[in-house]
């Protein structure tokens, strides 16, 4: 199954890159594109040279016309299915939404259906010819938030570009466990548990992983977070503050067992025994539009589950600071 892309686009080589290779030079006369893809296009013949089907070492003369005659393959078969989401922008190159806490990103083994690509796949069909059906960076099952999906090739390469650059901000709110007296950065590399295949952990032999936090408000006994990603590598920030021995509120993997604050108020003894995920937000999303270049943006309003731990946490530490002036 595939879709067509649009007519054969064509280029002229410039005069000054004679000698060059033509991959590097594909590259530079359509960059929306990705390397990988336009290498495959010149394998499978559908990246021409002159009328000709060349390799990617092959050096060009000058002002030879280039030819893409490329068809768009399904990248994703998952199912479209009428999943509401909801959009916070949108226009022809993206969506930017905001994914609820409990949807899973990506069908897979557990998850075949009932996911964040079923639901992008049902309001945008188009989106099946894009790599991950567009999206270009996730959130856990149990993280609410903004998230950003091209609905374009090129939103997609140069969103990718971007990420890869580190030219994405990336704000999240978490609570932890722990009343911080400052933030600071969590600067560990992250890879896989040697032995837990569901967890990630700290490693030296890991990938490099930079967490910058600070205090967004002080309880008693915990610290709400402003976290800013530097890297996205998977549970980045519950393994940061784990490795830090603040876990997040509610995390099922990274968390420990829950311990209460001594003279805990009933409320907020039920409110931590109650939420049965990782109090953890991606609030604001901020990136260069890949196609115009403007800059955008999104900021996501706090769930009602997370508003509610907060209330309850504000409340608690008003009981504790009268009972501490009695």
């Amino acid at each position: 199954m595939s879709q067509p892309s649009d007519a054969p686009r064509q280029a002229t080589v410039p005069d000054e890159a004679a000698g060059r290779r033509f991959d590097a030079v594909l590259a530079d006369l359509f960059p929306e594109y990705s390397r990988s893809r336009l290498a495959a296009w010149i394998k499978s013949g559908d990246a021409l040279l002159a009328g000709q089907a060349a390799r990617p070492r092959d050096p060009v003369r000058g002002g030879e016309t280039v030819t893409l005659a490329a068809v768009a393959e399904v990248q994703t078969e998952a199912v479209p299915e009428d999943i509401p989401l909801d959009i916070l922008y949108e226009d022809a190159d993206l969506f930017v939404l905001d994914k609820p806490a409990g949807l899973v990103v990506h069908p897979g083994a557990g998850n075949p259906a009932g996911t964040l690509v079923n639901a992008l796949l049902h309001r945008d069909p188009g989106l099946a010819v894009l790599p991950r059906a567009g999206i270009v960076h996730r959130l856990d099952k149990d993280t609410s938030g903004v998230m950003v999906v091209a609905r374009t090739l090129p939103a997609h390469t140069g969103l990718v570009a971007q990420l890869a650059a580190r030219e994405v901000h990336r704000q999240y709110l978490a609570v932890v466990v722990g009343a911080l007296v400052s933030g600071g950065t969590a600067s560990a590399a992250i890879d896989r548990h040697p032995r837990d295949r569901l967890r990630m952990a700290v490693r030296e032999d890991g990938r490099d992983a930079v967490t910058h936090f600070r205090l967004r408000e002080r309880f008693r006994a915990h610290t709400a977070l402003e976290c800013r990603l530097e890297t996205g590598r998977t549970h980045q920030i519950r393994v940061h503050m784990q490795h830090l021995r603040h876990p997040i509120v509610g995390d099922p993997l990274y968390g420990g067992p829950l311990k209460l604050p001594k003279g805990a108020t009933d409320a907020l003894a039920a409110a931590l025994r109650g939420f049965k995920r990782q109090a953890l937000h991606a609030e604001t999303l901020e990136f260069a539009h890949p196609v115009s270049g403007e800059p955008v943006s999104v900021s996501a309003p706090l769930p009602a589950d997370m508003v509610g731990l907060l209330q309850v946490l504000r409340e608690d530490t008003r009981a504790w600071e009268e009972s501490q002036r009695r």
